[in-house]
């Protein structure tokens, strides 16, 4: 009879320095595979067959052309010179008739076309909603990608530092992306009955830079007029809140390096005009998790702002 097979116990201190050398052998392949993740890598501008010009015209005195890369496994535009604005309808037996305008961020200097844009878009109309994503001029950045990283590094670094400007100079300091934004809504009303959409039902929704696009477009505007709004890892300081706001979601996790730190009046601000408002702060998840599947509850936003919308009666066909 074959004797069994001795089993060794080795001793802890062994094992811990067995499994130190092992993630040692194996944390070069990691940190090379995240440096490669975040490196910004050119690529060519992709097909947009279904982007429509929103007839604001080209960006005044912009030299740089429109270029795209990839970073994070997601598509990124930059020097955007003519607006655009990209449907994705729904299934018209799923379609509720609400639409919403999907506005990317990325510091005004370069917009998160997937993450922030198309990803979100697509999951709105497979729950009814028409979704647009806008990809709205930008502030010109330098051609070469080695000085735009580094200009973007530079930028991030000091926003966690930089006071916020105040919300009364947004219409002059967003002058060409206010235009863009009030261009959208004007183009989903005047295509109401192609669309099957709602004119009094279209909202707007955005990502950091692109949620201080959402709230300019909110209360800087006269003719926009979003039914709704979320506000995703925007900044939440004291803005005036018009009587007639619209209802806000609003989502930011505790340790977001540019805006987790600041003070969130924008939400007594708005529950003090009487207005509704759903705020979620997440323990943590960063700046940008947008779209991305991450081991946080920050995750779950999408999910919740789904149910708020619900909530609101946006999710349901409403026939007059």
């Amino acid at each position: 009879m074959k004797k069994p097979m001795k089993t060794i116990t080795l001793p802890f201190r062994i094992k811990h320095l067995l499994a130190i050398s092992v993630a040692a052998c194996l944390m070069p392949t990691f940190v090379q595979a995240q440096e490669d993740k975040e490196k910004m890598t050119p690529i060519a501008s992709p097909a947009q067959p279904d982007a429509i010009e929103l007839g604001t015209g080209p960006l005044p005195g912009a030299m740089a052309q429109e270029s795209w890369h990839r970073q994070y496994g997601s598509q990124f535009a930059r020097n955007v010179t003519v607006a655009t604005l990209t449907p994705f309808l729904p299934d018209p037996a799923k379609a509720s008739g609400a639409a919403i305008i999907v506005a990317p961020g990325g510091g005004f200097r370069t917009l998160s076309m997937d993450n922030e844009g198309y990803d979100v878009a697509r999951a709105l109309a497979a729950k009814g909603i028409a979704a647009f994503v806008i990809k709205y001029r930008l502030r010109q950045t330098p051609a070469s990608m080695a000085a735009f990283e580094k200009s973007m590094q530079e930028m991030f670094s000091g926003a966690a530092r930089a006071p916020l400007p105040a919300a009364s100079n947004a219409a002059a300091d967003l002058a060409p992306q206010l235009a863009d934004s009030t261009a959208a809504f004007r183009l989903i009303r005047s295509r109401r009955a192609q669309w099957h959409v709602d004119p009094d039902r279209i909202g707007m929704i955005g990502f950091s830079a692109g949620a201080m696009l959402t709230m300019a477009t909110t209360l800087a505007t006269k003719d926009a007029k979003p039914a709704f709004i979320g506000n995703i890892y925007g900044p939440l300081g004291s803005m005036t809140v018009p009587q007639d706001a619209p209802p806000m979601f609003a989502a930011i996790a505790a340790d977001d390096p540019l805006f987790g730190g600041r003070d969130f009046t924008l939400i007594d601000d708005w529950r003090a005009a009487k207005r509704p408002v759903e705020f979620h702060l997440y323990e943590r998840g960063g700046h940008g998790f947008g779209m991305y599947p991450k081991a946080t509850t920050s995750t779950g936003w999408f999910d919740a702002f789904v149910r708020w919308l619900d909530m609101h009666d946006m999710l349901r066909p409403v026939h007059k």
